[in-house]
């Protein structure tokens, strides 16, 4: 892959993960500020129901920050851009449609075939 290539990426990576990170400090200063106090039994399940909503976003967005991190690490090492699998190169269409990916598109859609032929 060219270093361009590589400086795009490494750009686009490092710049979400620290959107990622900014709203993961908002959210946790959010929950942790004191909240009001609800007595319609309606409104208070509605706040609920909006926090566990907004922490799986959260518990989402930390998987990926971890796939940014792991992905960064394969920029730095040269092994970016290569499916892990067959060890060809992952098309660039496909990496920007999909920057922490490590398989190619081939590879990827024969293990979800396999996934849904097991019903995994």
């Amino acid at each position: 892959m060219k270093k361009k290539d590589l400086d795009y990426f490494k750009k686009l990576l490092s710049e979400r993960l620290e959107e990622l990170l900014a709203q993961a400090d908002n959210t946790v200063s959010g929950m942790t500020a004191p909240k009001e106090n609800f007595p319609d039994p309606t409104d208070r399940a509605s706040l609920e129901a909006d926090r566990n909503f907004m922490l799986r976003i959260r518990d989402r967005e930390a998987k990926l920050i971890k796939k940014i991190k792991k992905t960064l690490d394969r920029i730095d090492s040269g092994t970016f851009g290569i499916c892990e699998k067959c060890g060809e190169d992952i098309s660039l269409k496909r990496l920007k449609a999909r920057p922490v990916t490590t398989q190619c598109i081939d590879c990827k859609t024969k293990e979800e075939a396999l996934e849904k032929a097991l019903g995994i």
